[in-house]
């Protein structure tokens, strides 16, 4: 699919400076845009590549003022204009046709709503209740008296155990599994002994979660991940975890068992925390920081957290120290002779 540029300028909204019948067949990067392809511009950090940019087109904002030889389309928000054309140019999305797949198994008891799709080799056990419109990719396992929201989206090999609560539009990516029992063990006469874990995990509306992420049943109670939160890849989330609403966790981090997190929290990637500590709302949480104790808002960064002024600081002390040695050594010669 291909659009003129004229074509674009009117999908957007915006001003068009450049020939106004110039096709464009694609939308890539600053850096990765080639001829016959549109990007955009939106952060000054990004100049240097902007001057490279082999792309035919730019949105740029309406204040843009730099020379450059690409066409531009003036708009409010390049991003988002930006993001309008690749959905444009895009294949169109893959669409599940309603039905059981001859090769899914569905017990008797399971209750599916209308326009529900099941794929190849997909199991749902007894008592399971899916909703409206849901998609169960192939492969996917859903156990005993769960409950699946309308227009919720499990990609391939999803696992999803007993009793678990998953609510609407809720979308679950590949090898991701809800429900584990949580890492609950007690030492009785030199050896560890299990922990029953028979709590539930609960999953509320518009709740996206990453590939081979996994959420642990409670030990009692629930986990609970509140509505709109998002969760990236291998994300960790143990038993009693209460994750509040829109908040967002990158890659490779971590929560300990009865973790409170508030909402609108920022968890960045490999960051830990420790059991029992809460996050208060719209607190910041940087990369690879490990969290010990409870924590307020704002950003915070470092093993263990500390406020990020404090942290930058600490930084710039280590950062200072080899000028330092060398100015007491000097000192100590000095003195010395």
């Amino acid at each position: 699919m291909a659009f003129t540029l004229q074509e674009l300028a009117t999908l957007s909204g915006g001003q068009l400076e450049g020939n106004p019948a110039l096709i464009i067949k694609g939308a890539a990067s600053l850096m990765e845009a080639t001829a016959d392809e549109i990007t955009f511009f939106a952060d000054p950090r990004y100049a240097p590549l902007l001057r490279k940019t082999q792309a035919s087109a730019i949105f740029v904002p309406l204040d843009f003022s730099e020379t450059i030889a690409p066409a531009r389309i003036r708009v409010l928000n390049p991003a988002k204009a930006f993001e309008q054309v690749v959905l444009k140019l895009a294949p169109p999305p893959v669409k599940f046709e309603p039905g059981v797949h001859p090769s899914a198994i569905v017990d008797k008891s399971a209750r599916l709503g209308e326009g529900v799709s099941v794929q190849a080799h997909a199991v749902i056990e007894s008592g399971a209740d899916i909703a409206a419109k849901v998609v169960i990719g192939a492969g996917c396992y859903i156990g005993r008296e769960v409950v699946i929201g309308a227009d919720s989206l499990l990609y391939p090999n999803v696992t999803i155990r007993e009793r678990s609560v998953i609510g609407a539009r809720v979308i679950i990516h590949s090898g991701a599994v809800i429900g584990a029992d949580g890492f609950g063990f007690e030492m009785v006469e030199g050896r560890y002994t299990k922990i029953p874990q028979i709590g539930i995990v609960q999953i509320d509306d518009d709740v996206e979660i990453g590939a081979n992420t996994t959420i642990d049943r409670a030990r009692f109670g629930r986990t609970w991940i509140q509505k709109g939160v998002k969760i990236d890849n291998l994300v960790q989330i143990a038993h009693n975890v209460v994750i509040g609403e829109h908040t967002a966790i990158a890659a490779q981090a971590g929560m300990a068992g009865s973790v409170r997190i508030g909402k609108y929290v920022v968890i960045a990637g490999q960051a830990g925390l420790v059991g029992h500590v809460e996050v208060s709302d719209r607190a910041i949480i940087g990369a690879q920081t490990g969290v010990t104790k409870s924590i307020g808002s704002g950003p915070w960064l470092l093993s263990p957290a500390v406020p990020m002024d404090d942290a930058k600081q600490q930084i710039a002390w280590v950062h200072r120290l080899g000028k330092l040695f060398k100015r007491v050594k000097a000192l100590e010669e000095k003195v010395g002779s």
